[in-house]
């Protein structure tokens, strides 16, 4: 039998984004374009591989997401288990992890760090923690973009408690103020790219490199059925198939929150419908695949892996069909991935 080449195989994860957040850990923002991928990720790999040496960064960055990736499992757990009880959770996690894009958890991307703080927030949340909710939620926008609407779910959490937080300036004063906490992580980046290329937007404007422009919510997923069943695709094509799983994965987390919408918190539900609308306002109209990059993007959507948790208890032959088809095309995809083929 042929050894495993351990190094071989680390080194075939160094591929798209993650080569991308490497060489921005490495060299820092050589490039406007090099503004779109968010600083906390790639300035952590910087920082650790900076005292090991520079053969560490794919090291450091994969370590990094792999132990993000057990805080997940540990956060998304708790969550869970508090809102629908350990079956739920249980299911709750193997849905996430068997997932067709969860292999993103594994590479060096910022996904499985985000999702940590992104947790992380609503745990504090949930606990009324104010400040360590403030302070999670600054490092999930200095992460990601996204990050932002965790100021979506706090304010719902004030407005619960409205009335024990208004009731004397103590107790406001631990509320109110830590909210600004959470825009301030984009703030900063913002004033980075100023002091840099003179434009605080910069990590906004550099999206139309990737064909990505502003439309109404709607119109990539009109564009994406346009290009799907109507131009004609050559049948069983790269984008075909690209265009076919995006969609699939838009469409069946929109529905994932309509269904868990009775069932979830409320805070989930506000928190994810933002997130939708989020993803959807940039879609790559420029691409072949419009809806680029959003099967990757709904594994940050947590609460509705817990509604399709709740469904595939109630429904066996669902959960039945999920762990056939979720682990076979996360293996394809994997393997698409390692081969240094573009997968989302």
């Amino acid at each position: 039998s042929t050894p495993v080449n351990i190094v071989s195989l680390l080194t075939t994860w160094d591929n798209w984004d993650a080569a991308d957040y490497l060489r921005i850990a490495q060299h820092g923002y050589e490039q406007r374009v090099d503004l779109a991928f968010f600083p906390l990720f790639p300035l952590l790999v910087s920082a650790i591989s900076h005292v090991l040496g520079s053969w560490s960064y794919l090291l450091v960055g994969t370590l990094i997401s792999n132990a993000a990736l057990l805080g997940v499992l540990l956060l998304l757990y708790r969550l869970a288990t508090d809102a629908f009880g350990e079956t739920v959770a249980q299911r709750t996690l193997l849905y996430l992890c068997i997932f067709p894009t969860a292999f993103f958890f594994f590479a060096a991307y910022n996904e499985s760090l985000y999702l940590l703080f992104a947790l992380g927030t609503f745990l504090a949340l949930q606990q009324r923690n104010w400040w360590l909710a403030g302070l999670l939620g600054l490092l999930a926008t200095a992460t990601r973009s996204i990050g932002i609407l965790l100021v979506i779910p706090y304010l719902y959490a004030v407005w619960t408690e409205r009335a024990h937080i208004l009731a004397s300036w103590r107790s406001a004063l631990a509320a109110l103020p830590p909210i600004i906490l959470i825009p301030l992580g984009m703030a900063l980046y913002g004033l980075y790219c100023w002091i840099t290329v003179g434009d605080f937007l910069a990590f906004v404007h550099v999206q139309q490199h990737s064909g990505r422009y502003l439309a109404w919510p709607w119109q990539g997923i009109l564009q994406a059925f346009v290009a799907l069943f109507i131009i004609p695709q050559p049948f069983g094509s790269s984008n075909e198939a690209h265009l076919l799983l995006d969609l699939s994965a838009t469409l069946g987390f929109i529905l994932l929150v309509i269904l868990g919408w009775r069932k979830q918190r409320m805070g989930y539900n506000l928190w994810m419908l933002f997130n939708i609308v989020y993803i959807l306002l940039y879609p790559a109209l420029d691409k072949p695949d419009i809806l680029l990059s959003n099967q990757r993007f709904v594994l940050e959507l947590f609460p509705a892996f817990m509604t399709l948790a709740l469904l595939g208890i109630e429904k066996p032959n669902l959960h039945r069909t999920l762990v056939l088809i979720f682990p076979t095309l996360l293996a394809v995809l994997s393997i698409a991935f390692l081969m240094n083929r573009w997968v989302v």
